[in-house]
């Protein structure tokens, strides 16, 4: 059953991985009234004895209030939960916080809103033990008077960092900061297995790292204007000493056995700039190689077609994790 009477106090999450479960806990703590549906209905059973309402069906979920938070694993789940159910979208705000693509998130703002709803794409630049907590925050994107209507909403689950209109752009800084993560921890990793097979710990190791590390946001800072303007004089460092030390640690990992798909992979891409008469630029150069590279497909995330929803994928946003909740 659905509830008569609702208000701004009201919301309903979509969607109880961790994730969900985390903000559905941080909404009632603030004293939201809190409505939840989940496929594996169970997973609300703590959050209902909190005082969270389980809705029977989505469609329930989704009249119970204006505000409906998804915390799903991709578009691709939130198609497959809301088919069933696009009669009850009109007048809702759906704000996702699962991941997804640019351009999965572009159609899916199309999506929502051909069903008479609004829709925000978030970001959440947090774990979900963070949630509720100082300190985080979620990028958010879509249409502004929708966001300023409901931030102090969204504020109870982190800060919110809103970048603008389009709804694609939350997207993209998310997955701008997963690019930079998941490419560090590999190569933390790399880094980790070169020392282990010279008999060196992680522990051992870890004060050197930090130092390399601690030094990246100096070089970020120093190269961030230059790379706006186009520039890459060769006056700190050059592609052809950058290219001659990545094959030195390709050549180490090799003499220890450990995996050098890695290496060789950044080796091939200094190789193309030095190809493309750079190796006297700055290692900054790069860009324009990366720029250069060609679009790959992307597996299919959009709307249900007239056959049936899409399924949902069984890889989410950081870990892999099963079904569509986050």
């Amino acid at each position: 059953m659905s509830r008569s009477v609702t208000s701004k106090h009201d919301v309903t999450v979509i969607g109880l991985g961790p994730m969900g479960r985390a903000m559905a806990s941080a909404f009632l703590g603030k004293g939201y009234r809190v409505t939840v549906w989940n496929r594996t209905a169970d997973k609300a059973d703590a959050l209902t004895g909190a005082g969270a309402h389980r809705a029977a069906t989505v469609h329930d979920a989704l009249a119970a209030g204006e505000l409906v938070v998804l915390s799903l694993t991709d578009h691709r789940a939130m198609y497959a939960v809301l088919e069933s159910a696009t009669e009850a979208l009109p007048g809702k705000v759906l704000v996702n916080l699962g991941s997804d693509t640019p351009e999965n998130a572009r159609s899916a703002a199309r999506w929502v809103s051909g069903h008479g709803a609004r829709y925000l794409t978030g970001g959440v630049q947090a774990s979900p033990p963070d949630i509720g907590q100082p300190g985080s925050s979620t990028f958010y994107s879509g249409p502004k008077e929708v966001f300023d209507a409901h931030r102090e909403a969204l504020e109870v689950l982190t800060g919110t960092d809103y970048r603008g209109e389009d709804p694609g752009l939350a997207a993209l800084y998310y997955q701008v900061g997963m690019d930079l993560f998941w490419t560090v921890v590999l190569g933390w990793l790399h880094a980790l297995a070169l020392a282990d097979a010279h008999g060196v710990s992680a522990e051992e190791i870890l004060p050197s790292a930090s130092y390399v590390m601690a030094g990246m946001p100096d070089f970020l800072a120093f190269y961030t204007q230059r790379i706006d303007a186009g520039e890459y004089p060769g006056d700190v460092e050059r592609l052809s000493m950058g290219a001659a030390s990545v094959d030195h640690v390709l050549q180490t990992a090799r003499d220890a056995g450990v995996d050098t798909s890695l290496p060789t992979a950044v080796l091939e891409i200094f190789r193309r700039g030095t190809a493309a008469g750079r190796a006297d630029d700055s290692v900054t150069s790069l860009i324009e190689v990366l720029r250069s590279g060609t679009r790959s497909a992307t597996p299919p995330s959009g709307p249900p077609t007239a056959s049936g929803a899409c399924t949902a994928s069984a890889v989410g946003p950081g870990l892999p994790t099963s079904g569509s909740d986050r």
